[in-house]
């Protein structure tokens, strides 16, 4: 096991709080984040994420939230400052856990023509490698629906998993790594629906995954870190985004120390590119 490791879960929709937010379950630290950067309007998803993996204030660049994908703007940034890229270009091992479907692979290098997450840039711009749904069945990686019913609806034969088994399989994982990615944005579509049984659903999984990562992993060896680019599912009065502060939460080695040095989405790259590998 690498000494000092971190995971990071990137709920990318988490819900937003107060600067201070106090103990959680399992011990760990909340606290709310700035995520407007000081730019006017509703942060969002391409600008928001740009600046959470790379340190970069995405949206003061622009001038703009940008909501969806990276323009070729935030690509530039993303393949220069991609924290993934980073962290490899330090000699350490870190990978993004989220699996693709076949038909990424299929489109070759075409499939950098297409509309692509922030994560997935991130990701290519460190020239690591995608897991697969092989992973997934292997259990070397998980969907970004943990379950694969999603997966199964498209006709792919994989096997359910309950949240406690999803998040086993990434508490396994993240002792290879010295930093370990995966993003879960089912929330998103949860708090645009204004649903609140769907909403709450969701985070009832999202707790009971989040459970069994915290049972999985060492945490006197490892720093877990839930994080977000936005606030949206805490205010099921609006369908979109709110300028609330992102919810963020840590558990484990350092969590204390660490939570002092947070203030905006744009210190929990910098904190992570600190403290790797330590």
């Amino acid at each position: 096991m690498p000494e000092g490791h971190l995971t990071v879960f990137k709920d990318s929709r988490a819900p937003g709080g107060g600067r201070r937010g106090g103990r959680v379950r399992g011990g760990g630290l909340s606290l709310g984040l700035d995520a407007t950067l000081g730019v006017d309007g509703i942060p969002q998803s391409a600008t928001g994420q740009t600046a959470l993996l790379t340190g970069i204030n995405a949206p003061r660049l622009l001038g703009r939230h940008l909501f969806g994908f990276p323009n070729s703007t935030l690509r530039r940034v993303i393949m220069e400052h991609s924290l993934l890229k980073q962290i490899d270009g330090r000699g350490l091992n870190c990978a993004f856990l989220n699996a693709f479907r076949p038909r990424f692979f299929e489109l070759g290098a075409e499939v950098w023509t297409k509309p692509l997450s922030v994560t997935t840039w991130t990701n290519g711009a460190a020239r690591l490698p995608f897991f697969t749904l092989d992973d997934v069945a292997a259990g070397r990686s998980i969907y970004q629906d943990f379950t694969n019913r999603s997966l199964r609806e498209r006709g792919f034969d994989l096997p359910v998993y309950s949240p406690a088994e999803a998040g086993a399989i990434l508490g396994c994982r993240s002792a290879d790594y010295d930093f370990l990615l995966y993003e879960y944005f089912r929330t998103d579509g949860a708090g645009h629906s204004c649903d609140m049984d769907r909403c709450v659903a969701e985070l009832q999984g999202l707790e009971e995954f989040l459970e069994s990562v915290l049972e999985t992993i060492d945490l006197d060896e490892t720093l877990l870190i839930v994080t977000s680019d936005h606030g949206n599912i805490e205010d099921l009065s609006v369908r979109g985004h709110t300028r609330n502060r992102a919810l963020t939460v840590l558990w484990g080695r350092g969590a204390e120390e660490a939570v002092e040095r947070l203030e905006t989405i744009l210190d929990v790259p910098r904190l992570i590119l600190d403290l790797v590998g330590r």
